[in-house]
């Protein structure tokens, strides 16, 4: 009998152990799920909460819970499992960003690089507000500034209750423990955005599986990982230009798959393989909006040099079903650009382009019952519409929300007005509603009796 050496035993011992782990550990359960926000669209990648309760009016005195000022500048969306709530930021050295001048294409809108930027994940107490800890990722001085209405930490995070995964695009991906340890981290490499416009699209989660959109300006692609060990699964090229459309996961016929709104196609992917299972064209460029899905239907939008929605039956797809019966409905006006739609039951709702007009159609058949509905006292919106309770709430960069009525014919149930300008959206989680601005992170609740 041959004796192996004891450290080659113990290390082959560890390596089983590692692996039993990695097999045996379950993803998070469907109601731990519901009952959390773990990723920017919400718990069914919609924008509802279906068992939460927020408040419908406040202000800077009535029902905040708490008021935190976050450090530096981003657009994320907080992620909340459990008492924690996770959000990103980039924060300056040195000499801050001015608006350049010149005459570069679309350089009026955009920002210069001058500065180092530390590129952050904050964890904070859900009940209190206190910043648990804050890890710094990365620090660097960033290859493009962005728009001026974007920020350097817009992706939102990810998390399955045991790992919280902040994406920085260009930065990296970074995936650590819930108490900020590192676990595993990648480099993606270098964006480059359609006239340096910046970055902004989100990862997905499905089970141990985590999916990153890299739509830009040079060799596109979809890369998936495993979120245990970090393992890259699959790549796969795309011939697509600069999107920030984020990635949905949604279950055909017992199967995931991930779907991916471009300029040339919407794509459907097989989850295991990556292999394209469908796609369907008629979106313009810029695509911002991330598609949602429900009831078997996927919903996609865009509105930049082209007014388009589609809303897709996805089962039996196969191949490219542009202009097929397979397209239940379509329309060519008042479609979202910078805001994704919400699906709230049976109900569509989206804003013209990132404007105050509000538009509800049945989702199955595209119907409008009534008018669109402006939305008085709002103005730019850049925020994705939120839904819960029978409520919609719907926030704008000047600081205010309007909450309606979620049926037939919106209804007007409250303006509310905070000292904050706001483009990340919002997150919804028992009775309260989480809204990060330029300056503060504030948890909004009704205030005991």
């Amino acid at each position: 009998m041959v004796k192996l050496p004891l450290r080659i035993l113990l290390v082959s011992m560890l390596s089983l152990v590692c692996a039993y782990c990695l097999l045996a550990e379950s993803p998070a359960t469907a109601e731990e799920v519901g009952h959390n926000w773990a990723q920017w669209r919400g718990p069914l990648g919609t924008g509802v909460a279906q068992s939460a309760n927020p408040p419908v009016r406040w202000d800077e005195q009535e029902n905040v819970r708490w008021k935190v000022e976050l450090p530096g500048l981003g657009h994320s969306t907080p992620i909340v499992w459990g008492d924690r709530l996770f959000v990103t930021t980039a924060i300056p050295a040195g000499e801050r960003f001015a608006p350049r001048h010149d005459n570069a294409p679309g350089s009026h809108d955009n920002l210069p690089v001058t500065q180092r930027h530390q590129f952050v994940l904050l964890a904070v107490n859900r009940i209190n507000g206190e910043i648990l800890w804050q890890r710094t990722v990365r620090s660097e001085t960033p290859h493009e500034g962005g728009h001026y209405t974007g920020s350097l930490a817009s992706a939102s995070s990810v998390t399955d209750g045991r790992r919280v995964v902040a994406y920085f695009g260009s930065r990296g991906l970074y995936c650590l423990d819930m108490d900020g340890k590192m676990l595993w981290d990648d480099d993606l490499g270098i964006m480059h955005s359609r006239h340096a416009h910046g970055e902004g699209s989100s990862p997905a989660l499905y089970g141990h599986t985590l999916v990153v959109n890299w739509d830009h300006e040079g060799a596109s692609y979809l890369v998936a990982f495993d979120i245990r060990d970090g393992r890259q699964l699959w790549k796969v090229d795309r011939d697509e230009v600069t999107s920030w459309s984020s990635p949905v996961v949604v279950d055909v016929e017992g199967r995931p798959q991930v779907i991916v709104s471009g300029t040339q196609r919407v794509r459907g992917y097989d989850l295991g393989t990556g292999d394209v299972i469908w796609e369907c064209g008629g979106l313009s460029r810029n695509i911002v909006a991330t598609p949602v899905a429900a009831g078997g239907m996927v919903y996609v939008a865009s509105s930049y040099d082209t007014r388009a929605m589609l809303a897709i039956r996805l089962a039996g797809l196969r191949g490219d079903v542009t202009d097929t019966d397979h397209v239940v409905w379509s329309r060519m006006r008042g479609t979202p650009y910078v805001p994704s739609p919400l699906l709230y039951g049976d109900s569509l709702y989206f804003l013209r382009h990132y404007q105050n007009i509000l538009t509800r159609v049945v989702a199955a058949s595209g119907e409008q019952p009534v008018g669109p509905v402006r939305l008085d006292g709002l103005r730019n919106i850049y925020a994705s519409p939120v839904g819960a309770a029978g409520r919609i709430y719907v926030t704008d960069t000047n600081g205010a929300t309007l909450v309606l009525s979620h049926g037939t014919i919106p209804r007007i149930l409250a303006l509310n007005q905070l000292d904050d300008s706001f483009s990340a959206s919002a997150a919804i989680v028992g009775d309260a509603l989480y809204l990060r601005g330029r300056r503060f992170l504030y948890c909004l609740a009704a205030e005991s009796e």
